[in-house]
């Protein structure tokens, strides 16, 4: 028995042995796996895997494994793991690629201490195509010990011992920002960290665009064509880039922003709790565009969350020196107030980028002023200067003090309260004026150009202008006395005269026009006589208006005076201001101003327009109210403002749920059917957009803003125009081309808008760059493909009615098709919309500007048939359309 039990137990000794043996070695295999050194080289197919969550991976790929054999292009790179379509963040030799295809690459420790890439093939062999700079101890010798790892978060380092990290990969980025790591200019060293393009998709070398940091004046991110400027994000205000109103942080991502005297630069990350989920990367691509990229799993692809340059205001200087780029007009550029256009010819065909001039030189030694714009991408800040000390009324005295100053901003608005102070010493340049985000800027004016409702910082010079008045006139009191008992008498004469003005003189103001052209025929419009309103051949009417009219200082009282507080916005009419009446009800003002010709007929029109429209899913009219240049309208007060403030806001997206974003299109849709057909007029809107539906406290929408609408003969199909008026992204083909617009224009609007509120993205801020889409056809494309679902915001999609869902972007996709014949008219639409089974049409592929095909122009024009709904529960809605052959 003991002879037996003595192999046994040998066996057992051998057994543990090993297990001692691996379990010793084992720290030193797993260490190994994202690490390199001088004895363990990564080569050929080998690959280096980040410890933790194993998100990044390390090795040499080809981008074009089908090159000429022996001569392959290869490269280092640093790529996401578990993703498919290998997507590389990070690449080393973008200049000097390997060209023996991967097996004749290898990355190693030198005995300098250096990371170096060495060709192990006739290149010669041994080769150093690569090398970062010798790693040094603390000592200053060379160390054959030092390592190189990748780390957690995607970042190579090399390590040498007694000297810590003295190489790493985070500071330079190839065409991708990952988080963590820094965009900018460290001071100490003179390292520059900037973003450059691939060549092309295929091909890491360095391409034609550069994302950097200048550092002059306030630091500013410039993107670069070679070594022209192509955007600009507009200075840092503690908040976020001036320029990039999508730029704030969330509930996955934060941003930072450092500038001192080390260092100055922009980073981004993911908080805590979150970077499991999240995989995002920053990304400089080949075209020219800067996209914040996120990972969906469930899609298997890469959305983007959004993206720069995104319009034509976003064109670096897009309108000059004292030009103000606005989407929200047309043409886009306009100067700032107290300024023409510098060039008028080439202003008139829509070239802004000559810019503008001051009409009145300034008088520094005093009298001066500053006209506030809201909203603003601050100016270029190469030519400012910051002050961290200074409050803004502090930063206002500052400039007004200095000869030189021509603008100034608050330069910090992270917090109420915050000190900060910008201020532009030359011309201001690359501005733009959004319809939400950016902030307050303040553009000194002298006394002559200033806006009569100029922010309160300007109490002081008005006050002392007044001073300088009134002081001299002490010498003649009986002059002044006489002068101003006479002055009384013809203002009280003039009040008078204007209260007895019954308001169908408004109604009809001078005005330019002829009735619109023969039966079914386009008819021909000049300019002058599409800036207001015409009498249509049905409908049209001199009779009084019947609106309140509203005594001016009633106005004063429910708004504050105008008070600054109390503005809810601004457009090219004017601002808008909130206000209570004395009997509690709540109102909007829109107040014309004072300079503006184009928001006189706008005003004209609109009087005469809504007054006349009572539906409740349009905005209602009060009254108005005329004195002297003052003109204003009275509206009822929407609590929950624009339909963009919530669709277009990542953290209020979520408060309209699929069953309130259904009733907004089925409000929508019977506003316009009821401008179509069922008002006494037959109107169309031409500027349907987000922010033109507003919502009440019920979140019920209605259709605002009539400044630019059109009234028809009920015999007239559609009309033609040479001044195009209207939002871009929501314009129908034929019109924002070639000026012709009817009815299936706003059906056009319609149906953009129904995709927007399906998806939560605006079709003007969408572009899907894989698929090279936009967010129409990007609709229509998961349409054709049967994953339409796929289009619905994300923050909705698990509550929503997939019927209900897929049938408004089926709609919606009818809307928006480039013939306006295959459009269906608003009856049909609501028809849709109010069945439960419909049976709809497939729709064509929607416009997109590339012209027009003109080939279909002559085929008979069908309307869609609309069946009307049977009892029988075995029938259904039916929709057909009848299509030239």
């Amino acid at each position: 028995m003991r002879r037996r039990r003595c192999p046994l137990l040998v066996a057992g000794v051998l057994l543990l042995v090993l297990l001692l043996l691996l379990v010793l070695l084992l720290p030193t295999a797993v260490r190994g796996t994202d690490t390199v050194t001088l004895d363990s080289p990564l080569k050929g197919n080998r690959t280096l895997v980040s410890a933790g969550r194993a998100k990044y991976v390390l090795g040499f790929f080809a981008p074009d494994p089908d090159g000429t054999a022996g001569r392959t292009p290869t490269y280092l790179g640093i790529w996401f793991n578990g993703i498919p379509d290998r997507t590389v963040v990070w690449v080393a030799n973008r200049e000097s690629p390997v060209l023996g295809g991967v097996d004749a690459a290898e990355l190693t420790v030198l005995a300098n201490g250096s990371l170096a890439i060495v060709v192990d093939d006739d290149q010669p062999p041994g080769a150093v195509v690569w090398a970062t700079p010798p790693g040094t101890t603390s000592s200053g010798g060379g160390n054959a010990t030092a390592y190189a790892q990748l780390l957690e978060n995607g970042n190579l380092v090399l390590r040498v011992p007694g000297a810590g990290v003295v190489w790493q990969s985070f500071d330079y980025p190839t065409d991708t920002l990952l988080p963590g790591m820094k965009l900018g200019i460290d001071f100490r060293t003179g390292l520059d960290r900037r973003m450059t393009s691939w060549r092309a998709a295929g091909d890491p070398s360095p391409g034609d665009y550069t994302f950097r940091l200048d550092p002059r004046g306030s630091p500013e991110l410039f993107l670069s064509r070679r070594s022209a400027r192509t955007y600009g994000s507009g200075p840092w205000n503690g908040y976020q880039f001036t320029g990039v109103p999508n730029l704030k942080s969330n509930s996955l991502l934060t941003f930072r922003f450092v500038s001192n005297a080390d260092e100055a630069y922009y980073s981004y990350g993911v908080v805590d709790g979150a970077s499991a989920a999240v995989t995002t990367r920053f990304v400089l691509n080949s075209s020219g565009q800067i996209q914040r990229l996120m990972w969906i799993d469930m899609t298997r692809s890469w959305s983007v969350f959004w993206s720069y340059p995104l319009d034509e205001c976003d064109g670096y200087r897009a309108c000059g020196a004292y030009g103000v780029c606005s989407v929200e007009r047309n043409p886009a550029c306009g100067c700032v107030p107290g300024f023409d256009p510098r060039f008028p010819a080439e202003w008139a065909l829509r070239d802004g980028s000559g810019g503008c001039r001051r009409r009145t030189e300034l008088n520094c030694t005093g009298g001066d002023g500053f006209a506030m714009l809201t909203n603003m991408k601050l100016p270029e800040s190469a030519n400012a200067t910051v002050d961290m000390s200074l409050g803004l009324d502090e930063c206002r005295r500052t400039c007004l003090g200095n000869c030189a100053c021509r603008a100034y901003a608050s330069a910090n608005v992270s917090s109420p309260g915050a000190t900060g102070c910008f201020m532009w010493t030359g011309d201001l340049l690359d501005m733009r004026q959004f319809g939400n985000g950016g902030q307050n800027l303040f553009v000194r004016l002298a006394a002559s150009d200033l806006p009569v409702s100029s922010s309160s910082a300007d109490t002081d010079a008005r006050t002392k202008r007044l001073v300088e008045i009134i002081v001299p006139s002490v010498a003649a009191p009986l002059l002044l006395l006489a002068g101003l008992y006479i002055c009384a008498m013809k203002m009280k004469k003039r009040r008078k005269e204007k209260e007895a003005i019954p308001l169908a003189l408004l109604r009809n103001a001078q005005r330019q026009g002829t009735p619109f052209g023969r039966r079914n025929q386009i008819a021909a419009s000049t300019d002058v006589q599409d800036d207001s309103l015409h009498d249509g051949q049905q409908g049209s009417s001199n009779q009084d208006c019947d609106l309140p009219s509203f005594d001016v200082e009633t106005i004063k009282g429910a708004t504050g005076n105008f008070s600054v507080h109390n503005k809810i916005g601004q457009g090219g009419f004017g601002p808008v201001y909130m206000g209570k009446l004395d009997n509690g009800q709540d109102i909007a003002v829109k107040r014309l101003s004072r300079r503006s010709t184009q928001g006189l007929r706008e005003f004209k029109n609109e009087v005469k327009l809504i007054a006349k429209l009572q539906h409740r899913n349009l905005v209602r009219l009060l009254g108005c109210c005329i004195d002297g240049s003052e003109r204003m309208l009275v509206y009822e007060y929407m609590h929950n403002r624009s339909l963009n403030t919530f669709l277009f806001n990542e953290e209020k997206q979520s408060m309209l749920s699929w069953e309130k974003r259904f009733n907004i299109i089925n409000g929508i849709a019977r506003g316009i059917l009821y401008l179509h057909q069922d008002s006494a007029l037959r109107i169309i809107h031409r500027d349907l957009k987000a922010s033109n539906i507003l919502l009440d406290k019920d979140m019920n929408p209605k259709i605002s803003d009539f400044g630019v609408a059109r009234i028809f003969g009920t015999d007239q199909t559609a009309a033609y125009t040479k001044k195009v008026v209207g939002t871009y992204g929501y314009m129908s083909p034929e019109y924002a081309m070639d000026g012709v617009f009817s009815m299936k224009s706003d059906v056009f609007s319609f149906g953009v808008l129904v995709l927007e509120i399906v998806s939560g993205k605006k079709n003007r801020g969408f572009y899907h760059t894989e698929l090279d889409l936009n967010l129409l056809r990007y609709a229509w494309r998961l349409w054709k493909d049967g994953e339409s679902l796929e289009f619905i915001d994300h923050s909705i999609a698990e509550t929503s009615n997939a019927a209900e869902v897929l049938k408004c972007i089926q709609i919606g996709l009818l809307c928006v098709q480039e013939q306006p014949k295959r459009r269906p008219t608003m009856s049909a639409v609501t028809t849709m919309l109010t069945c439960e089974s419909p049976t709809l049409p497939e729709p064509c592929e929607p416009a997109f500007s590339t012209g027009r095909n003109h080939s279909d122009d002559d085929e008979e024009e069908e309307e869609p048939e609309v069946k009307a709904c049977r009892s029988d529960s075995a029938s259904s809605w039916t929709v057909t359309v009848v299509e030239g052959r």
